[in-house]
């Protein structure tokens, strides 16, 4: 059964308006026709969508007894679904009919079934007026004599007829599932453009003849809220805000000795000025705080606050709840390691001793941000801390504050990262950031929207603070716009930290991470002179986020489905999506993958994937297609040749105008 999360203890992740793909596995004995649909439940336990479900497209399909249909669910809340297996009795005339009277078998009898099946059905008054004349007309001419065998059974076979039993299939035997639970949240749960940033640094100025800098804080860090929200983010992340320890606070490039006025790491939490419950003195004040979000507010941003659940060794639990942290033999407290590197400078929490204790203060400091507006966490290192823990604070949080959204920062083994996700984390990390060759990506895409979507909603950010990838210390500016373009269509979450829009590629010796980097110091840049120079990813980010906003199929992540070129770094894959209205929005994604060199390639499209027919295409000429990124326009098929120059251009993202008329 899809989706269901271990049995259903867990319910399956959903959003409004998403196409959720549901599925089971259903046979029956002998030849008679088998039915399948899945039925939609919204959070009163009322019917809402009934879908007729059909084995899945190409060899997937194929003697597997497999049933797969679409659900969506229109609002939040605790939807369920369940799973309906029936003899399809018309389905089992229409076949047999069709098989015995072309043969001459039984025709008289076949007639005359079709004709006692199609009265039967109309006699439903569960049925509309207009289906049971539709019914009754065609039984009455099943029966007539006087017409030819072939005008009779074409009535049975009528599309309008067929119509009909679509809409409500003649049923008996019906078996059915139990029902299973489909959590469905608010939009950001699980949709959204995420751009990280230090406020900090957004205004700070430094003293050249000193060396001193001068933090920016809140009011300086909500000037840059316009160009964030200018280019369609719809999130706006900060790293931790509170005091910052000073005992082995680390320097530049995570030295071990910090100069006087080196800010430290916003990770190493607390100090003499309070602890997660505080707001570091160089940022401003609760007031500032509060205002900042009322100004991303208004500018449709959302803010997402980090929760670092650790404590530098200046934090105020260090000693008023020294059992909340690891005991050495020697006496002193462990401080967090991920060998080979160090954090001399950080604490990492203990549940073992008290955690009843420790549970509930974290509770508390939740909902004291939430209380000022904060209703999205980006949690740091989750995977270090009791799976059972964030199963109880989130569903605590959600109880007392609704819609609040946790992602969980978990770059570690696959089986803890769905574990969280089964816990109630909204969204994740993911390993979308290593892998940058094709085979990677089409093997990655099919995982996260097919294998576990259930659970696991991936964010793809193209960069942390941490994370800086060959790829982009030497694939140029060429590989700044691939990893943007893949990233911004592949999954509905993506984001960025801030610098990327510059290029900034420069990485410490021997790491993935930046030179200078802005967890320990404080980074000016010019966003104007770079908008001046032109050198500058931002406009291209533009137009990335505003496809995603004017295209839904953008917005589900099931709907994802890899196409084949002939190129080895070419990656090709599509999202369809069926409207409330009827309308279709498709969009197929061409991608050229090498930053350093021109790729040519022949695309071959799976129809099917994109709701087009064959049949169709044959005797219309193709479809077009409107490249978002250029604005051209071209005819396309089944199969088609394309050329990327990365240094030009190297994505097509195309939106499908649906067939000639």
């Amino acid at each position: 059964m899809q989706p269901v999360v271990e049995g259903g203890k867990f319910p399956a992740k959903a959003l409004p308006g998403e196409g959720i793909v549901v599925g089971a596995t259903a046979f029956r004995e002998g030849h008679d026709q088998l039915g399948v649909s899945a039925v939609l439940l919204d959070p009163k336990g009322k019917e809402r969508q009934r879908v007729r479900l059909a084995a899945p497209r190409g060899e997937r399909g194929m003697g597997t007894d497999r049933w797969e249909g679409v659900l969506t669910p229109s609002g939040t809340g605790n939807w369920s679904f369940l799973i309906e297996a029936w003899h399809d009795r018309y389905g089992t005339w229409h076949h047999n009919a069709e098989v015995k009277v072309a043969a001459g078998i039984d025709v008289e009898l076949m007639l005359a079934e079709g004709a006692a099946l199609l009265s039967e059905a109309a006699e439903d008054s569960s049925r509309n007026a207009s289906d049971r004349r539709t019914l009754r007309m065609a039984a009455s001419m099943l029966a007539n004599p006087a017409l030819t065998d072939e005008e009779r059974l074409g009535a049975g076979f009528g599309a309008d007829v067929a119509a009909v039993v679509d809409r409500q299939p003649v049923r008996e035997l019906v078996a059915v599932s139990e029902q299973y639970p489909l959590f469905v949240e608010r939009d950001l749960a699980g949709r959204g453009a995420w751009y990280e940033f230090f406020p900090r640094s957004e205004g700070a100025v430094r003293d050249h003849s000193t060396g001193a800098w001068t933090s920016g804080n809140f009011r300086t860090a909500a000037k840059r809220l316009d160009a964030v929200a200018a280019m369609g983010f719809d999130v706006i992340y900060m790293p931790p805000i509170h005091p910052i320890g000073v005992q082995h606070r680390k320097g530049p490039n995570n030295t071990l000795i910090a100069g006087p006025h080196d800010p430290g790491s916003p990770w190493a939490i607390g100090a003499k000025e309070g602890g997660h419950d505080a707001i570091h003195p160089d940022l401003g004040t609760f007031e500032d705080f509060d205002a900042f979000v009322a100004r991303a507010n208004e500018l449709g941003l959302e803010v997402a606050l980090d929760l670092a659940l650790q404590a530098a060794p200046d934090h105020p639990w260090v000693e008023s709840n020294p059992e909340w942290f690891t005991t050495r033999v020697d006496g002193s407290i462990a401080y967090a390691e991920n060998p080979p590197k160090k954090y001399q400078d950080i604490y990492p929490l203990n549940f073992d001793n008290d955690p009843e204790g420790l549970s509930k203060e974290i509770l508390r400091i939740v909902l004291l941000w939430v209380s000022h507006g904060v209703k999205i966490f980006r949690v740091d290192n989750p995977h270090t801390k009791p799976v059972w823990f964030w199963e109880w604070l989130i569903a605590q949080v959600n109880k007392k504050a609704p819609g609040v959204v946790f992602l969980a920062e978990a770059f570690t083994r696959p089986a803890m990262m769905h574990a969280l996700g089964r816990a109630g984390f909204q969204q994740s990390y993911t390993y979308f950031t290593w892998r940058n060759t094709k085979k990677e990506l089409e093997t990655y895409f099919n995982e996260v929207s097919h294998e576990s979507a259930a659970f696991f909603r991936p964010n793809f950010f193209v960069n942390t603070p941490d994370i800086l990838t060959e790829y982009l210390q030497y694939g140029g500016p060429a590989a700044f716009k691939i990893r943007a373009a893949l990233a911004s269509t592949a999954s509905p979450l993506w984001g960025v930290y801030a610098g990327y829009e510059l290029y900034e590629h420069v990485a410490r010796p021997g790491a993935e991470e930046y030179i200078d980097n802005e967890k320990f110091e404080y980074k000016a840049r010019d966003w104007d002179a770079a908008a001046e120079s032109g050198r500058t990813l931002a406009p291209y980010i533009t137009r990335l986020n505003a496809i995603r906003h004017a295209h839904p199929a953008l917005q589900d992540l099931q709907n994802l489905t890899v196409h084949h070129s002939t190129d080895d770094a070419t990656v090709v894959y599509s999202k369809h999506k069926t409207l409330p209205d009827g309308s279709k929005d498709t969009i197929i994604v061409v991608v050229n993958v090498d930053p350093h060199g021109t790729r040519e390639s022949t695309v071959s499209l799976d129809l099917a994937a994109l709701d087009l027919d064959p049949e169709d295409l044959l005797h219309n000429g193709g479809f077009q297609v409107d490249d978002l990124i250029s604005g051209e326009t071209w005819e396309w098929g089944e199969y088609n040749y394309v050329r990327l120059d990365p240094h030009i251009e190297p994505a097509h993202i195309l939106s499908v105008r649906r067939m000639h008329q």
